[in-house]
């Protein structure tokens, strides 16, 4: 009932993205770089499609991923997407269409076709980090033959509202664009907390000729909004876990005016598709950002004396500027040896990416924050604590090789070279020092899938990853740093994928992720980090998507993660709940009018790494959401999403022990979709 605008028909469209029914993706060309079914793929792999990105009204990636389980989302200190994988907290492993895009800030999905949430660490594919896995947008692409005029605009009861629009036509035989724009109005149920974001994105495409296809997409981005570390923790006794401050989810631990967070971008993409002979394939995308951010922030840096007591704060200025530049060619080659049939992957991956970074300490006309009668301080940003410029190159070469032997066993193999080199400075005059490193990693990637019949695989696989000692976001390299290896990822997993019917899939998997040389912000400092030496996460994941009944679509899953210290299981990983469950339903009761219902539990997780028994601990929580969908007609949708049906006060996420997001009250959005 959902409108389609057909972007999943392959044939239709001038630059491929995949295919999706519904809820049910039924490929990837992410996961191995080659368009190959999910039931073949020996990994992991969760997709979100656009119907369902609809269905439930999602606005950001927290949406999508909250409904994901295995998969956790972080607060990111309020001002960019962060995510916990397996484990594996990180702030970059983040992609678009396949290439890097790792800079810190909140991605829209206005103009995103699907998202492709791939578990364990894969540099084979996406080299650097990727630990525990990585999130992939794939962009929507324009069509051939088909004229779109389509919009939406949708208001919710904390007086946030949006808009956009969806524009596509063919301008020949051969030639095609689509736009796609966005003004969104934030609010929240959090005292002083909103902003504003708008974009757009024209994509251009040509059919060359019968086998050569052009893509040249440009995206702007500018968002403005408040940076909100929500609440501070309180301690509950002796020896006893703190737990999240109580009767203050709607106070603003910041400085009205002052937190803010701005981000302008401009992304520029070049996508060239063909084909060399008729076995042989050949794909390049070169991708141009351009990003200019900063943020400002006071917030709670101390657990609260009391219930009623007081909380000290701080605050910082973060400004960054980053430019980069990535360019990725790969060629597939589809050749049969004897018995044996191979798709032969050969590729290679160039990127240069230059950051400025500082940061400016604040002073606060009164550093803490007296709760029972709360009243904001001034602040003056004006102590320099950071100041540092960096250029990272690398180069990579990779190759893989999905091997079939017969229609039973298939193996996928391959090795991916990679030379990461950093250097830059740190200009603070106490220090004033230039920095440099050069690493050379070989990663490997093996899986064999069993076939007992065509619906059905079992599988077992095992790769690798690598972090350079700059971090995930590489703006400074301490001594320290220079002279240590780079962490590393090891993951091992067996699993079972199963086509019940051509609609509805089941996926079982269980893994075990070893990360060597690790390192995690310090509870006591979270600007800084500690060494704590290697970390192990053992899990199962399942999953069901597609259509039960021709009415009836779920999208659903469950995950047991251990996220501990090697060797000592009182040290568990940060943000890592044992038990996360979600089920989201959709039911058509005509051809007009349909109803959504959906669970998220979470048990309870470490806001920190739990070094000590008085380390935040936020509780389980369970939220209930549903919808309500009408059709006027064929070109007007009517659609009225409620999150968080039943009232449930809970806390959603945290950055560290004293910054925690509050869970929002129960809240609706009624949203309109025209289609012309």
């Amino acid at each position: 009932m959902a409108f389609d605008d057909g972007a999943s028909d392959d044939s239709r469209t001038i630059i491929v993205t995949g295919v999706s029914d519904g809820y049910l993706a039924s490929n990837s060309i992410t996961a191995t770089k080659t368009d190959t079914p999910l039931i073949n793929i020996p990994q992991t792999i969760n997709v979100v499609t656009r119907e369902q990105l609809d269905d439930q009204a999602h606005h950001s990636l927290a949406d999508i991923l909250r409904y994901v389980p295995g998969t956790t989302v972080g607060q990111g200190e309020g001002n960019r997407d962060q995510i916990t994988l397996r484990g594996q907290n990180t702030t970059a492993d983040f992609f678009l269409d396949g290439v890097r895009d790792d800079v810190q800030y909140y991605r829209g999905l206005y103009n995103i076709e699907r998202v492709e949430i791939l578990k364990g660490p894969y540099a084979l594919i996406f080299g650097r980090g990727g630990g525990g896995g990585i999130i992939n947008r794939v962009q929507k692409a324009p069509l051939s033959d088909d004229f779109i005029y389509a919009g939406q605009a949708s208001v919710n009861s904390f007086g946030a509202y949006d808009v956009s629009a969806d524009l596509n036509a063919p301008l020949s035989a051969s030639t095609a664009v689509r736009i796609n724009a966005v003004y969104e109005n934030l609010d929240s149920h959090r005292d002083f907390v909103g902003g504003e974001r708008y974009a757009w994105n024209p994509y251009v495409a040509f059919r060359l000729n019968d086998v050569w296809k052009l893509g040249l997409s440009y995206e702007y981005v500018n968002d403005d909004r408040t940076t909100d570390r929500g609440i501070p923790s309180v301690a509950t006794g002796v020896g006893q876990p703190n737990r999240p401050l109580a009767g203050f989810r709607d106070q603003f631990f910041g400085v009205p005016g002052v937190n803010r967070t701005r981000l302008e971008a401009h992304i520029a993409k070049l996508r060239l598709d063909g084909q060399l002979a008729s076995n042989l394939n050949f794909s390049g995308t070169m991708l141009y950002g351009d990003y200019d951010k900063i943020y400002l922030n006071v917030f709670a840096n101390g657990a609260a004396t009391a219930q009623n007591g007081t909380v000290a704060l701080a605050a910082y200025s973060d400004p960054t500027q980053r430019e980069n530049v990535i360019a990725q060619a790969n060629v597939v080659w589809d050749i049969e040896t004897g018995a044996l049939s191979h798709k032969i992957l050969v590729g290679a991956e160039y990127g240069d990416q230059q950051s400025a970074n500082r940061r400016l300490n604040g002073t606060l006309s009164n550093a803490t924050l007296d709760l029972s009668n709360p009243v904001f301080p001034t602040v003056s940003f004006n102590t320099l604590a950071r100041d540092s410029v960096s250029d990272v190159t690398f180069f990579s070469a990779y190759a893989q090789d999905q091997i079939s032997f017969g229609e039973h066993i298939d193996v996928v193999a391959g090795l991916r070279y990679d030379s990461f080199d950093i250097s830059g400075a740190d200009l603070l005059p106490a220090i004033d020092r230039p920095f440099a490193r050069k690493d050379e990693k070989v990663s490997p990637r093996l899986g064999l899938i069993f076939k007992p019949q065509e619906s059905m695989s079992l599988y077992g696989s095992y790769s690798q990853s690598f972090l350079p000692r700059s971090g995930d976001q590489f703006l400074a390299l301490t001594v320290t740093q220079q002279n240590l290896a780079p962490e590393k990822f090891t993951n091992l997993e067996i699993g079972a994928k199963w086509d019940v019917q051509p609609n509805l899939n089941l996926t079982l998997a269980a893994f075990q992720l070893d990360r060597s040389n690790a390192t995690t912000p310090d509870p006591a400092n979270p600007l800084a980090s500690i060494n704590i030496g290697k970390t192990r996460t053992q899990g199962i994941e399942l999953a069901a998507t597609g259509r039960v009944t021709s009415q009836w679509q779920v999208h659903g899953g469950y995950s047991y993660q251990d996220a501990v210290l090697a060797g000592n299981n009182a040290v568990r990983l940060a943000q890592v709940p044992k038990h996360q469950a979600s089920l989201w339903n959709r039911y058509e009761f005509s051809d007009t009018f349909a109803a959504g219902v959906g669970i998220i539990h979470q048990s309870s997780q470490y806001a920190a790494i739990r070094t000590s028994a008085t380390t935040t601990k936020l509780p389980a929580f369970t939220r209930v959401d549903a919808a309500l969908y009408y059709d006027v007609n064929d070109r007007f949708q009517l659609q009225l999403n409620v999150e968080n049906l039943f009232d449930t006060a809970y806390y959603s996420d945290a950055h560290n022990n004293n910054n925690i997001s509050t869970g929002a009250p129960i809240n609706g959005r009624f949203t309109v979709r025209a289609k012309f």
